[in-house]
């Protein structure tokens, strides 16, 4: 019969320490590839991009780069959620919606100051006001700064979602949709807002800057607390890419133009409505995000009882702030 040896208990012990320093060292290793949006939205993302800036900064330690087109913030929140994207380009109230909603993202960075949304019609329609809304059909990217304007308009108004017909669509396809006829209004976004604008003769017949909320960009927490010194790269070479858009407009428009095949007179109608010239994120985001978050709130759009100002403490995470 054999004689079967059992480990001693110092020696499953020790099994367990290496077992557990191999573990810290495979958690400790950096990513080999990262995964960033890009969007016709966020302009800086696309000098980014184009410039290479991320993977030269990058290279010595051996990282990639994965470029994800993000069509609007809920597919950029999406990707997020779904850890196809660390890092995300959204609008702030949209990554306060998606936080309180379960999103586990932090927003670290601004990569612009925009009025990237109105309320939108077509060039022969009667509506010039948002009351003028009720009972109307409106095309609208749910999730995003233009449903969130949308949203707060009609609260303003007197009137709720209810009031209207809303017809959820991609932002591309809310401007198809106006200019087919298929809804009297849409909730729109720039670039393809400008593009209706100037090429179909489209009114913004309500806009209000204070209620477009900032531009950011968001990380997956887990990714954060993980790859503390990578975030800093990341944001150190969004600076590098932010200084280069304000020292270049003609290099913004261009790049613009190419991502999106529209014209340089829309891209210069976009660009008139988007300041770059922030980056730090702090108290002043905090209290746009928090000022939407409690108008969706009395909306109805969050839970009633959704803790608004301490899921925007969760989201700001101001450890990787650039001064500006």
């Amino acid at each position: 019969m054999p004689i079967i040896s059992f480990p001693t208990r110092r020696a499953v012990l020790a099994g367990f320490a290496a077992a557990s320093l191999s573990f810290g060292s495979a958690q400790a290793e950096a990513p080999k590839e990262i995964r960033v949006d890009y969007a016709t939205y966020n302009p800086v993302s696309l000098v980014l991009k184009d410039r290479g800036i991320l993977e030269k900064a990058l290279a010595a330690d051996g990282i990639k780069v994965r470029w994800v087109f993000s069509a609007g913030s809920n597919k950029a929140l999406e990707f997020l959620n779904a850890g196809s994207l660390d890092f995300g380009s959204t609008a702030g109230a949209a990554a306060l919606i998606a936080r309180i909603n379960g999103n586990p993202i932090k927003s670290i960075y601004v990569y612009s100051r925009p009025e990237w949304t109105a309320l939108v019609t077509g060039a022969k329609s009667e509506v010039t006001k948002v009351a003028d809304l009720k009972g109307k059909r409106v095309a609208v990217t749910r999730g995003t700064d233009p449903h969130i304007f949308l949203v707060r308009s009609l609260a303003e108004a007197g009137l709720t979602e209810k009031d209207v017909k809303l017809v959820l669509l991609q932002h591309a396809d809310g401007r198809l949709a106006l200019e087919r006829g298929d809804v009297e209004a849409w909730a729109g976004l720039d670039p393809m807002m400008a593009a209706a604008e100037v090429e179909a003769g489209a009114k913004l017949f309500h806009r209000k800057a204070a209620d477009n909320t900032w531009g950011v960009l968001n990380v997956r927490e887990e990714f954060a607390e993980k790859n503390p010194d990578l975030v800093r790269k990341v944001l150190k070479a969004y600076e590098e890419a932010r200084a280069i858009a304000l020292a270049n407009p003609a290099e913004v428009r261009k790049a613009l133009v190419e991502a999106t095949k529209l014209s340089d007179a829309v891209i210069e109608r976009q660009l008139t409505r988007t300041e770059l010239t922030h980056s730090a994120i702090g108290p002043a985001q905090a209290e746009t995000i928090l000022a939407a978050g409690l108008a969706l709130q009395q909306a109805g759009v969050l839970p009633a009882n959704a803790d608004v100002r301490a899921s925007v403490d969760a989201l700001i995470d101001k450890r990787f702030a650039a001064t500006n």
